[in-house]
């Protein structure tokens, strides 16, 4: 029977490597979607612990990437990520962040009135993501690139992936690890991966319960209640 085309078929090897690949903001937005949970309370080493747990591979690495506010645009969530970040580092975890850049937007209401909203933009996020997985495929540092994320824009990586993996003749595996439910809208996987959907009982045993909040900034933005919502550039 052939190989689908997300799994390159060449020997598959006896132990597989992972390395783990988090969108922060993409798997934050997704759970709380699918599970209701209105703030990023993920563990991430835990979650990719689990998905690789279940699925038989090693995992070796996690990477962990994220926009995170300016203290000037919000100073409850960029001590919340500074924290959060401070401690996935002393995890184990190797971390990427970038400050948000934001613009103001006047939205109309269905009664004709106006609304003006600020945005967050994370602004190179998916590139360093994008460029991470094809390093770690073409440094062979993993036998499986496990993407936390949604975000088709990485279908063209996940090709590109099966592409070099074949011309060097080895067996690779790209997999997209994301939340189900019944209440979740999105429920497609990267295309060109392999679609690893987790329920709210294997989220729930990786929710990290630390509290990251600082003393002096406890209480959300009221123009902010979400950690932010950020466009992509």
């Amino acid at each position: 029977m052939a190989c689908p085309r997300y799994i390159t078929c060449m020997q598959e090897p006896e132990t597989k490597r992972a390395i783990a690949f988090i969108d922060g903001q993409n798997l934050f937005y997704a759970v709380r979607d699918a599970f209701g949970y209105t703030y990023p309370n993920y563990d991430p080493l835990k979650l990719a612990r689990e998905m690789c747990r279940k699925e038989g591979w090693d995992l070796v690495l996690v990477r962990f990437f994220t926009g995170v506010p300016t203290e000037g645009d919000n100073a409850f969530w960029f001590h919340f990520w500074a924290n959060k970040l401070r401690q996935m580092e002393a995890d184990g975890v190797s971390v990427y962040s970038r400050p948000l850049r934001y613009h103001h937007k006047t939205f109309r209401l269905p009664d004709g009135q106006e609304q003006r909203m600020t945005i967050g933009h994370e602004k190179g996020i998916d590139v360093r993501l994008a460029i991470d997985i094809m390093t770690g495929v073409v440094n062979d540092a993993c036998d499986v690139a496990l993407i936390f994320s949604q975000d088709q824009d990485l279908s063209e990586v996940a090709e590109e992936v099966h592409t070099i993996a074949e011309r060097s003749n080895r067996w690779v595996k790209v997999a997209c690890a994301f939340p189900n439910s019944p209440q979740m809208a999105n429920t497609r996987g990267i295309n060109h991966s392999d679609w690893l959907p987790f329920s709210k009982m294997l989220y729930d045993q990786c929710i990290d319960h630390r509290d990251y909040r600082d003393p002096d900034h406890m209480s959300p933005s009221h123009n902010n209640d979400a950690p932010h919502a950020p466009h992509r550039e």
